[in-house]
């Protein structure tokens, strides 16, 4: 692991010190799982975006082949 400092508010050091004795945990436990599950959001997220703007990329193309007669092929 990295040692990493972070500044935090007076009420966000407060409510980590409750969370993490009711959860039995270290704070820095906590921190590091909030940081996970940020990470996995926003992957998830990007990935999302990423689809959404590759959709219908190939749709106005007239440089590609009638895929549907390619398919037809593939099927026999």
């Amino acid at each position: 692991m990295v040692r990493t400092q972070v500044y935090l508010t007076e009420q966000q050091r407060e409510q980590l010190a409750l969370i993490a004795k009711h959860v039995g945990k270290k704070q820095s436990e906590i921190i590091r799982e909030a940081i996970d599950r940020l990470i996995e959001q926003t992957g998830s997220k990007h990935k999302e975006l990423a689809l959404k703007k590759a959709a219908g990329i190939w749709k106005n193309r007239q440089d590609l082949p009638e895929f549907r007669v390619l398919r037809g092929q593939w099927d026999r």
